[in-house]
């Protein structure tokens, strides 16, 4: 399936002014901000969120629940419940603002052991990666 920019845009995107999703950017920068990472605090007045199920049906998406660019926060469904994984991907965006270019090329090295993904799931009350890998083999075996 091909989709052009206009049509996928029409299929996922989530207008910046709807309250919910501004509520949620509202909230993660509330949960960020305090934690003083970066010597400023996170910018969300041009973060998006965007609702992109089609995305994750790739497969190197389909671990993932949300993905964030420099100003764009992309999740693979609403969370109504629980605002871990928007803070999760703001601070990936806060990240960017603040090392746009060795940020996301730190993942080249690896997912697990970096340092940017441990500090974004540290922000959002996640367990390290690390510690998830040790689960999911336990269970395995």
């Amino acid at each position: 399936v091909i989709f052009s920019h206009s049509s996928a845009k029409a299929i996922c995107n989530v207008p910046r002014n709807v309250p919910d999703m501004q509520a949620a950017l509202q909230r993660a920068k509330a949960v960020l901000d305090p934690l003083e990472l970066y010597p400023r605090p996170v910018r969300i007045d041009r973060v998006r969120i965007v609702i992109a199920p089609w995305l994750f049906r790739l497969p190197l998406m389909r671990h993932f629940s949300g993905y964030a660019t420099w100003r764009t926060i992309l999740l693979r469904q609403p969370s109504d419940q629980d605002d871990s994984l928007i803070v999760h991907e703001l601070c990936h965006v806060w990240q960017m603002q603040h090392h746009p270019v060795r940020m996301p090329l730190s993942y080249l090295r690896g997912y697990a052991t970096n340092v940017f993904e441990a500090q974004a799931r540290a922000a959002a009350g996640h367990p390290p990666a690390t510690e998830l890998s040790s689960a999911a083999t336990r269970r395995r075996r």
